[in-house]
């Protein structure tokens, strides 16, 4: 039986914002993950978001309980459903209640305390989805395998290597596609046992274990019995996939075979930007069809004087007089002076402009960069004030370390927002 438009009519999304983010910490630090910016005009929520929008569903519940005021906003400013249609967005925060007092103990228990908030819906199939991935799914082909094998659960896997299987849940596969087994994190000297048949391509390049995506269909019933039955569960990966499996459930894998990138920790989310300015890069924001959807914000084209670009990406708004922006994504507003060089660094820009009133008040930086400053292997976030000869340059071999205005993290300089650099600072090096 393959999938209509009823199928997909029938399917409700949720999008699980994760916990606190502390792993992407000092980006979290006022934000949470999801409304986290990415290359230069979107933030982390966009993604999900659009891969449903993308392949036609509609009814999308986003789960949060940290920092979510600013992901708030943007969803309510960004988007926006017709009068004729059935579609939403909308946010699903965690919540007391006389029944329970505490917050979401896991991605299991999140979806527990938020079921009696869209158990009205008319639906057949959940699709479950994480707020802090970057990928283009097509969703209604994984919503057709679902159906086509009556699965009860079908979990999205994708290849791995030996050393990247022991930070994620490892399945064991059959060659009807059929999850026999699986293992949350396995360790190193285990992985001999959790192996899966790949194609040739494949296992020559040693990817020859197949990782949970935390992209997860359930039926219905299948989801009602898992919850019912597990009452103290907090975590999919844990527990009710573990169980679904011993309970024997026809529990499927949908493999996939495009980019994927888990946006786990600074380090990730770093190169994940940064390889976006590559001539030709993994993910595609340059695609007619899957399309990454953000709020418009109706705002002039980027403006650059006396600059040498070599792969960068600059967001509209944006003036630049610097001198060379290398590897680099410059957000939206972004203000960069004359002298001043850029590599392999995420500018995330402003969410406004200033006067030139209060940029010329006397002993006050002007918002953005300032002029001859040199900045390489770092990450700016929104309305940073760096003044005029400022060198910010992080190294694989600077210790990890938290200041008032910045923290290094694996050797990757992090400006927190609203920081103030004055003229002539140092930072990193080595």
């Amino acid at each position: 039986m393959k999938p209509s438009h009823s199928t997909v009519q029938k399917t409700i999304c949720l999008i699980l914002g994760g916990g606190a983010g502390t792993r992407l910490y000092p980006l979290t630090k006022d934000r949470s993950k999801p409304a986290v910016p990415i290359a230069g005009k979107y933030r982390l929520i966009d993604i999900p978001i659009s891969n449903c929008l993308n392949s036609g569903l509609f009814r999308i519940f986003v789960l949060t309980q940290f920092n979510s005021a600013s992901l708030n906003k943007h969803i309510k400013n960004t988007f926006h459903f017709d009068h004729f249609s059935n579609g939403f967005v909308d946010i699903l925060a965690a919540e007391q209640t006389s029944g329970n007092m505490d917050w979401f103990q896991g991605t299991a228990d999140a979806v527990r305390q938020s079921i009696r908030n869209f158990a009205y819906h008319d639906f057949d199939y959940i699709l479950i989805l994480s707020g802090d991935q970057l990928y283009q799914m097509d969703i209604e082909d994984l919503l057709e395998q679902h159906v086509e094998r009556g699965a009860d659960v079908t979990i999205a896997t994708i290849p791995v290597v030996a050393d990247d299987a022991t930070s994620f849940g490892i399945m064991k596969v059959n060659a009807e596609s059929k999850i026999v087994s699986f293992v949350e994190k396995p360790k190193k000297e285990t992985l001999g046992d959790w192996s899966s048949e790949v194609s040739e391509d494949l296992q020559e390049r040693g990817k020859i274990y197949l990782a949970s995506m935390g992209i997860y269909v359930f039926s219905r019933p299948a989801l009602r019995v898992l919850l019912n039955e597990n009452p103290k569960a907090v975590d999919f990966g844990k527990e009710l996939i573990p169980d679904s499996i011993k309970r024997e459930m026809n529990v499927v894998s949908y493999a996939f075979d495009g980019y994927w990138t888990d946006i786990g920790d600074i380090k990730s989310f770093f190169e994940a930007n940064i390889e976006l300015t590559s001539d030709i890069p993994e993910f595609n924001l340059f695609d007619n069809e899957n399309k990454i959807y953000t709020r418009a914000r109706l705002l002039p084209p980027a403006k650059f004087s006396g600059v040498t670009f070599t792969r960068a990406i600059v967001a509209e708004g944006s003036i630049v007089q610097a001198k060379l922006v290398e590897n680099s994504i410059l957000g939206i507003r972004s203000r960069i002076a004359y002298g001043t060089v850029i590599k392999n660094t995420y500018v995330m820009g402003n969410d406004y402009y200033e006067s030139l009133e209060d940029m010329s008040v006397p002993g006050k930086i002007p918002m953005g960069i300032g002029a001859d400053c040199y900045i390489e292997n770092a990450i700016i976030d929104k309305h940073v004030r760096i003044g005029d000869n400022v060198i910010i340059r992080g190294s694989d071999n600077l210790p990890d370390e938290e200041h008032e205005h910045y923290v290094i993290k694996k050797g990757i300089v992090v400006v927190n927002k609203n920081a103030v650099i004055p003229s002539g600072t140092i930072i990193g090096m080595r």
